[in-house]
Parts: structure tokens; sequence; C-alpha cells
């Protein structure tokens, strides 16, 4: 029985416009599939500070010249009326996160972001917020649109995983082994959910 959802927010719900890879190439990291964050929170601390005002300044972009994606927040008003709990599960800044759900504003339960805890692809980043509700991982369910998602959601043993049009250059970095349904849009990946609710499984 799915209990919960967890929700990425950037490609998942959010359409944000910042590239992302620009930033990489602009302080010198590396194309390797792990988060931004990962390599600022290790750079010396001069540097660590500069890095990160950086992407602050991109996120508060993003926050700025995104939108939310259509269908987003009739998908979590349907999971809501059926007593699903929604958390957003970001490895944005606090500030930038709540920007977006405040402009809404989008029901979540929980909000978790890169201040909380362990960054995607831990399976901590899934497994935190899932304690702090009481929910096991087999009884949630992970809705996100990158290998980092489908990375810690597969390392946490959520089974049930939606990724929504994920970019190519991804791929490479899927565990072989994951189990995932990938949908076009968020009202197949409402009518997914549906049908797991349906059948209670």
């Amino acid at each position: 029985m799915i209990r919960a959802v967890l929700f990425d927010l950037d490609g998942t719900l959010w359409e944000n416009p910042v590239r992302w890879d620009e930033l990489r190439r602009e302080l010198g990291l590396p194309p390797d599939g792990l988060p931004i964050y990962w390599h600022i929170s290790r750079l010396p601390k001069g540097e660590r500070e500069k890095a990160e005002a950086r992407l602050r300044e991109r996120e508060a972009e993003g926050v700025r010249f995104g939108r939310l994606k259509p269908g987003a927040l009739e998908l979590l008003e349907f999971l809501q009326s059926h007593g699903v709990r929604c958390v957003l599960v970001t490895n944005n800044s606090r500030e930038s996160a709540e920007q977006v759900v405040k402009l809404y504003p989008l029901p979540f339960d929980l909000v978790w972001t890169r201040e909380d805890g362990a960054l995607k692809p831990d399976p901590e980043a899934f497994l935190g917020p899932l304690r702090r509700l009481g929910v096991f991982p087999e009884e949630a369910a992970v809705v996100g649109d990158s290998h980092l998602d489908l990375q810690a959601a597969h390392a946490a043993g959520i089974r049930a995983i939606i990724l929504v049009k994920p970019a190519a250059w991804m791929r490479r970095f899927f565990p072989a082994d994951a189990l995932f349904e990938e949908a076009e849009d968020l009202s197949q990946v409402r009518a997914w959910l549906s049908s797991l609710l349906l059948s209670g499984s």
C-alpha cells in the first residue's frame, strides 16, 4: 500500500530554465553525475563559499524564471485526497524550495532539502523523511527525473519508482538492476499511481 510519495523538484514538478551543465563548467566541476553541491561541499573554505554563493544565485534564477509543470498541483491534491502523504525531496537549498512551494502554494506534508541531511543519490535523502513520517520504504513511491532519484530510491529499497522523461545522458548512471517506470508527463504519473492505489499494491 502506498502511504507516501516522494517528489523531486527541478525537472519533475518544476520547469527550471537554469543550465546546470554550464554552472558545472563555470565552477570547474566534472560531469561525473554527482550533485553540484556534493563537489562544492568538498572545496577549501574560501572557494566553497564563493561557489555556494554562485549556486544560490542560479537557484534564485530558477525560482524567478521557472514555472510549475502542468498537472503538478492536481497530482498532489489527488494523492492527498486519497490519504497519501506528499514529500518534496530536493538537493536544492531550503530557501529556493520554500520559495517555489509558496508561489502556488503546493500542499506538501514535508519539505526536505540539502540542509536537512544527505544529498541524493545517498538513500538517506529518502529514508530520512520517511522515518520522520513513520513510513517504511516498501510503503512509498518516488517520482523524479534523474539518475540521482533512481539511485537513491533503489538503494533505499523503494520499489515504486517513476522517472519523468529522464535525459539521455543520465542513463549511463542508472543502476543495472533498478526497476522503474518512465512517464512522458505528470498525467501519466497520476495514472500509474492511481493504478497502484486502486490495486492496493
